[in-house]
């Protein structure tokens, strides 16, 4: 959906800074590091990320940590269903009255369930998503987005927002000083690419550090199973080259393949060099090697 559509339908009131400080402080609520709470503020911000996920009325998003509800109302403006998962027994539910109150028409869109986002299910959720768009818990967001990944392959598009430093992980490309185990494993779902950059003030409380907007688009026709066994296997050899990531492969793969020779043996076989350190490999490189028996 292009940002004119966006701003075409629009109803929902959205949350400013005193709207946020006021309905928090009604509430008793006090951000938490714990959590990772930081809720935004800002309407245009909001705006950017839905325009920026492309989402519209067909979709059904999944939103996780909605917070005071910044996000999930301008999300309602655009799609036909929201499902927020929150872990906040307050938060959740307040959320429904916060959608109620300032844009009426679209309460019945909003479907909350209070529950820990690392480990809801297919079984927990009212609908079956088709994207995934979130401002992410900075404390747990990597965990979070590859398990909401892997849980629901019904999700065609995730666009979340993180730390800077972790978006640039998650986006960054073999060879790369940041590019590391986030990056292969995000890349087994999809395309992941940036998306933009997020300053400090918009939110509150302000975080110290800036935020990262990423897009992992999943692959139409997968290029390698995506079952869970498979999804293991390959995500087992990514954390072995990675947990020694100054040794070369022949080395850090030892104890995952079961001797030094072993691992040459395999990593041969998958047309990857024994000297190759594990920063080097793209994602279909560790799908090949995975595959060795």
């Amino acid at each position: 959906m292009s940002e004119p559509e966006v701003a075409a339908r629009g109803s929902a009131a959205l949350l400013g800074p005193a709207e946020v400080r006021d309905l928090a402080q009604r509430l008793g609520v006090r951000p938490t590091k714990q959590l990772g709470q930081n809720f935004v503020h800002d309407a245009n911000t909001v705006r950017r990320i839905v325009a920026a996920a492309g989402v519209g009325r067909s979709d059904t998003v999944l939103e996780v940590g909605p917070g005071l509800g910044s996000l999930t109302l301008a999300l309602l403006d655009v799609v036909d269903s929201v499902v927020a998962v929150e872990i906040d027994p307050v938060l959740a539910r307040q959320l429904p009255s916060t959608v109620e109150r300032r844009a009426p028409e679209l309460a019945d869109q909003l479907r909350v369930v209070e529950a820990d986002a690392l480990r809801v299910g297919s079984a927990d959720l009212p609908l079956r998503p088709t994207a995934l768009v979130a401002n992410l818990p900075y404390n747990v967001a990597v965990p979070v987005l590859l398990h909401l990944m892997a849980e629901f392959p019904s999700i065609t598009v995730a666009l979340v927002m993180v730390q800077a430093e972790v978006a640039d992980r998650l986006a960054a490309s073999p060879g790369g000083r940041v590019y590391g185990v986030p990056s292969v494993k995000a890349g087994f779902f999809g395309t992941v690419r940036r998306a933009g950059a997020v300053g400090t003030q918009v939110f509150w409380p302000a975080p110290r550090v800036d935020s990262g907007l990423v897009r992992i688009d999943r692959y139409v026709d997968p290029p390698w199973p995506t079952d869970a066994e498979h999804r293991r296997r390959v995500f087992a050899v990514v954390d072995a080259a990675f947990a020694q990531r100054r040794k070369t492969l022949r080395a850090a793969l030892a104890s995952w393949a079961g001797t030094p020779a072993e691992a040459e043996r395999k990593l041969l076989a998958a047309d990857i060099s024994p000297t190759a350190r594990g920063e080097t490999l793209d994602t279909a490189a560790y799908v090949r090697l995975a595959a060795q028996e």
